[in-house]
């Protein structure tokens, strides 16, 4: 490979364009509309593919040569920074985004007045100190001392941020769900901001998305998550603070492509998952550098060809990134969430699953992967992270595949800051998409409140298998989180329990509450030593406690 001319100068990437004053930064709204990036280029050159076709190559390129013509730089922020948003109380907040390397910024909210100065690469940011919850609107105001005017967001809340995420479940908008015209027809409710992200995916973490932060009103919340919109609904009755939901979700999507290189790494058993990316990285770099005096021969002959009046030639082709998929592990937390990072949140809530029902409990390693990826990028420790457990569907093949993954799903709980919504009651076996999604929010609602918040009086969990004794033939279960006893669903008799004894020959028990505990015997079982309950993917097993939340799947064994 020929040595860089003269005038020339490395971007990231290993590109080369020539010297000039401001680096080709994306920009985001302040964009002409005819060369808008879509998220289609950031800090590493990366091409990103969007609504299901790669971005076009010639914009990619032509980016490069307007890029090469001296320009004042603008303040340009991510698009989760704007106007409408909601800012995490309690905590340093970052402000974030670029100018003119070497510019000075200031950033002004209410009596807070910072300054930054723009890096290298321009990047600047500053964070704000503590804020206390307000639904009174409040302006920031961004400027650069190389800048023309300044950068003015309104109509700013202070409360609290939650990222919401996942697949097709997470995703269901609120218009398609039970109740949906009803909730919808009340949605006037400016103090629950509502932030959707644009589906996309990236082979390497971007710098920017497409979104924008919207008042939550009877037309924004239609097509938004409805498990989002009814989870910030039901802390805002609670908490009567400003609500801020990012919802970031791809229906039909894996585990693998929302979790970072960072998550990969820490988790042992996702080893070949984390040498899958470096691998694919390197692969990347080997390609650009292979097609770098081509790319800078071109920019040198377009601008030529342009300055004649003349066309420009066929530009050659950026290589493609094998992690640019929205199935390609880190593909879509590259596009979809690290953009969002290091915005200020309280915590995340997840709904995920279906498409990795095979994993069984290789699910769990997967989880804290994710959990354990997000929260180091992020780096506000242990922050919460609440997420559902399937509801049973008729998946057909084996009927223990669905309560392998719940089985992962519950020991995930063991994770620092986590919780799980049962869903076992509100599900339908005909249906992936069940659409009682109000019950799904509220029971995430319920254990934000009782174990984020500290509202001691809201019941967040059904009962949880605890221990078993074995009394004359028949077992004896203990459970917690009673929330003041048992019961059934239906007020018919308890189902979904079988039993087996040491041929691993599984048989319906009968079962019966006594007080707080449960006793399952089977005439076919003489000597008990195991018990099954909702071991199907059909099951929809009535047990539940006094607060009307359902008892989690379990097994004894573990043949």
């Amino acid at each position: 490979m020929r040595s860089p001319r003269s005038g020339r100068r490395r971007l990231a990437g290993g590109l080369c364009v020539a010297e000039h004053r401001r680096g080709p930064v994306l920009k985001t709204a302040e964009e002409p509309p005819g060369l808008s990036g879509h998220g289609i280029f950031a800090d590493n050159l990366s091409p990103v593919r969007t609504r299901g076709c790669y971005a076009n190559q010639m914009r990619i390129l032509l980016l490069l040569l307007l890029a090469a013509a001296p320009a004042a730089a603008d303040i340009r922020l991510p698009a989760v920074i704007a106007e409408n948003m909601v800012l995490q109380r309690g905590a340093a907040v970052p402000i974030w985004g670029w100018a003119d390397p070497g510019e000075k910024i200031s950033v002004a909210l209410g009596e807070q007045r910072l300054t930054a100065t723009a890096d290298e690469s321009g990047r600047w940011l500053v964070k704000l100190a503590a804020l206390e919850p307000t639904a009174t609107p409040l302006t920031m105001r961004i400027a650069g001392d190389r800048s023309a005017g300044e950068r003015v967001l309104r109509n700013i809340l202070v409360g609290e941020v939650w990222v919401c995420s996942g697949q097709s479940n997470m995703a269901w908008p609120v218009v398609a769900t039970y109740g949906g015209p009803q909730a919808i027809a009340e949605a006037q409710r400016p103090a629950i901001r509502l932030f959707h992200v644009t589906r996309a995916f990236a082979g390497q973490p971007q710098r920017n998305l497409k979104g924008a932060w919207l008042p939550c009103s009877p037309e924004t919340v239609k097509r938004f998550s409805a498990v989002a919109y009814y989870y910030g609904l039901a802390l805002r009755k609670r908490l009567q603070v400003p609500i801020g939901l990012i919802g970031t979700s791809w229906g039909g999507t894996r585990i693998e492509p929302w979790t970072p290189r960072a998550g990969f790494d820490a988790v042992p058993r996702l080893r070949k998952l984390a040498q899958r990316v470096s691998q694919a990285e390197a692969h990347y770099q080997r390609e650009v550098v292979r097609r770098l005096d081509r790319i800078a021969d071109w920019v040198e002959s377009a601008r030529t060809a342009l300055a004649a009046g003349k066309a420009a030639p066929t530009p050659p082709t950026l290589p493609r990134h094998q992690l640019a998929s929205h199935g390609a592990p880190t593909g879509l937390y590259n596009a979809m969430v690290h953009p969002l990072v290091p915005y200020g949140i309280r915590g995340a809530i997840w709904y995920q699953g279906e498409s990795n029902l095979k994993d069984g409990m290789a699910y769990f390693e997967k989880m804290k992967g994710l959990i354990g990826g997000w929260r180091k990028v992020w780096g506000q420790g242990n922050f919460p992270f609440y997420y559902v457990q399937l509801a049973p569907f008729s998946y057909g093949g084996s009927p223990e595949q669905l309560p392998r993954i719940w089985e992962a799903q519950d020991a995930a709980l063991a994770l620092p800051a986590t919780g799980m919504a049962v869903t076992t009651d509100v599900g339908n076996l005909r249906d992936i998409h069940p659409r009682n999604k109000r019950a799904v929010g509220d029971r995430l609602a319920r254990w934000a409140l009782s174990q984020t918040y500290g509202h001691e009086d809201v019941a967040f969990s059904g009962p949880r298998y605890k221990g078993m004794t074995v009394e004359n033939g028949s077992v004896r279960l203990t459970f917690t989180h009673l929330a003041g006893g048992l019961e059934s669903r239906d007020g018919k008799p308890l189902n979904w329990f079988y039993v087996a004894g040491e041929d691993r020959k599984f048989h319906l028990a009968q079962a019966t509450i006594d007080k707080g505990s449960v006793i399952v015997a089977s005439p076919k079982v003489p000597a008990p030593v195991a018990v099954r309950f909702g071991w199907h993917q059909q099951a929809q097993p009535n047990l539940r406690n006094k607060a009307g939340l359902p008892a989690a799947p379990f097994r004894t064994d573990r043949w």
